[in-house]
Order: structure tokens, then C-alpha cells, then sequence
């Protein structure tokens, strides 16, 4: 098995200058910017080696002034058999991002990393991986809609890369994104968050999940975006967790590798967040269908 390989974007130009979601504290920020940016500066390097110790290699591009949560690479696309869909926001504020990112898409072509750049099409909003997560264990997609991507923006997810998508509405603008309630687990569990959901996205999450394989996150583990998670192997990897839950994943089989993420917090973002992972392949049986 190859490596994971998962992108990020350097932290330099990162704050929390307006708010677009109701984690977003810019007073708080301001009241001490300095010390934050050190502090995100810290917590970023304790990421990238907590994903490296899991066996992940990182690829970490520049960021730019003026555009603070390009610190949170998931949002930029989705990828999936090295074929990148770039996204495209809603909140003006990120809408600089997206000229940048298919650069640095481009630039990874170049390098043999990914292979198709496409951007999903003008007039649909679809905030990248953190709407759109890949269940390898599942072979598919599961998408958020309903606050900042359009419901319209899963069928042409399914259309670009030829895989179902599970279509799930989000109920509260607090979890703005899928992957602030939602973590598919390597081992087949899903970590969620059930208040995030309308009722019939949780009657489709469990109808498709065993009850055996879901496990509820907390209000507390909500309220510290521990969902927020990156599941690489038997490593997952969070904002420091409370001990509930900890204690459950690690009865489960999985080693807990917490990370200080409290100045990203201060966005609206986590582990997850932070991260898109490039490497992401369809099962061999989904992959020599589509090539027939």
C-alpha cells in the first residue's frame, strides 16, 4: 500500500479577521493576535507530525495574504483516483482561493501527484472535502448540504467521478460543513454527531451504518471539534478529546493522537479541516467498472 498523501497550506497569513460561521471569535483574536498566530504556528507543526508519525507524508503549499482560511485545505476540492473536482464558495470572503488552489492543483499535475483538474460548474457551490467525504470502506461518497454547498452540487459529484453519493442535509449553521459532525473511521465505524442532522439524514446514516459501527458523539466532543478527525490506519487524529470518548475509540482498537487545534477552533476548524487527502482510490471491483 502507498503512503497517505495529504495537503495543507502553510499557516503564515492565517486569522480570524470576519465571521462567516458561529465558531468564528475575531475579538478574541484581535484581543491578541500575536500570541495566536505563534500559537496556530505550533499547533500546525504539531499536525503535520502527528500525521507523519501515523505514516502520512504531508505536502504543505503557501497560503495568501487576505485570504486567512486557506489555512483549511480540505474545503478546496474533492479528490478522489488522483481526478481533483475544485470547489467553489459560498462566503465571498474564501472566493479568492479558488484561482489559487487550481494552481497549485496544476502545479501537483506537473509533479505526477494528481492527474484531472477540473472546478465544478459556475453557479454551484460545493465546498470541497469537507462536503464531501469518501467512505473507502463503503466505496462512497457522503455529501452535506443544506448551509454552505447546494444540494444540486452531489449529483455533480456523482456525475464527475462515477460514484454513488450519500446525500446528507445539515440542520444547524453551527456544523456548517459535513466533516465538523461526521468522521468515517478506517475500521468501518462512523464517528457522528446526531443534532447536526435532519431526521432524514439520520435515518439514511443509519439505515447504511450497523448500529454497531456508529458511534454518537457528545455535546462536549462536538463543542471541542473532535469529529473533526483525520482516521489514518489505527491512528486518529483530533483536537484534544474529552476521556468518554477517547475511552471509546481506544476500546475499539484505535490509538488517539490529540493535537492542541484551540487557535483553528477559534475559525470553525480541526484536524480534519486542515488536511485534504490526495490519495484516496476507489475499491479494485468500482475502478475496473468505470475503466470498462
Amino acid at each position: 500500500m502507498t503512503r497517505p498523501l495529504i495537503l495543507m497550506t502553510d499557516p503564515k497569513w492565517f486569522d480570524v479577521a470576519y465571521e462567516i460561521n458561529p465558531w468564528m471569535r475575531p475579538g478574541v483574536w484581535r484581543a491578541d493576535a500575536a500570541r495566536h498566530l505563534r500559537a496556530a504556528r505550533t499547533a500546525f507543526d504539531a499536525l503535520v507530525a502527528a500525521l507523519k508519525t501515523a505514516s502520512a507524508a504531508v505536502e504543505v503549499i503557501d497560503g495568501a495574504q487576505g485570504l486567512p482560511d486557506m489555512v483549511f485545505a480540505a474545503n478546496a476540492a474533492v479528490v478522489l483516483d488522483r481526478r481533483v473536482l475544485v470547489g467553489r464558495f459560498r462566503p465571498t470572503e474564501r472566493r479568492g482561493e479558488e484561482a489559487l488552489y487550481l494552481t497549485a492543483f496544476k502545479a501537483l499535475k506537473k509533479r505526477g501527484l494528481v492527474g484531472e483538474v477540473a472546478q465544478i460548474a459556475p453557479g454551484l457551490f460545493q465546498e470541497g472535502a469537507g462536503d464531501a467525504i469518501w467512505d473507502a470502506r463503503r466505496g462512497h461518497f457522503w455529501t452535506g448540504f443544506g448551509q454552505r454547498s447546494d444540494r444540486a452540487a452531489s449529483d455533480a459529484i456523482a456525475a464527475f467521478f462515477g460514484r454513488e453519493v450519500v446525500p446528507l442535509e445539515l440542520a444547524s449553521p453551527r456544523f456548517y460543513h459535513l466533516d465538523t459532525c461526521f468522521c468515517p473511521l478506517s475500521g468501518g465505524e462512523v464517528l457522528y454527531y446526531p443534532p447536526a442532522f435532519t431526521p432524514d439524514a439520520l435515518t439514511e446514516i443509519r439505515a447504511r451504518v450497523p448500529a454497531s459501527q456508529l458511534i454518537e458523539a457528545s455535546d462536549a466532543d462536538a463543542a471541542g471539534l473532535c469529529v473533526n478527525a483525520v482516521s489514518i490506519g489505527e491512528t486518529v487524529i483530533m483536537a484534544r478529546p474529552p476521556a468518554r470518548l477517547r475511552r471509546a475509540l481506544e476500546a475499539r482498537g484505535y490509538r488517539v493522537a490529540a493535537v492542541d487545534l484551540s487557535p483553528f477552533i477559534l475559525a470553525g476548524g480541526a484536524a480534519f479541516c486542515l488536511t485534504l487527502r490526495l490519495d484516496h482510490a476507489s475499491p479494485p471491483a468500482l475502478a475496473e467498472t468505470a475503466a470498462a
